[in-house]
């Protein structure tokens, strides 16, 4: 079994992907969020990073 292997979404299949995350994250964070608080900081900037390494690879493709 590949976990890795590449795939294709149409656009609303991503827009959902992306909504459902969304939905996952808010509940996560309403649920646990004593538990989380914590951590903010790190997990700060590891979204900061992540989304500055996606978009940096958007932008020069």
């Amino acid at each position: 079994m590949n976990i890795f292997k590449t795939f294709t979404l149409k656009w609303w299949q991503t827009g959902l992907f992306k909504w459902g995350l969304l939905a996952l994250g808010i509940a996560i964070g309403a649920y646990w969020h004593d538990l989380f608080s914590s951590y903010l900081p790190i997990l700060m900037i590891i979204t900061a990073a992540s989304l500055t390494y996606v978009s940096y690879v958007w932008w020069k493709q």
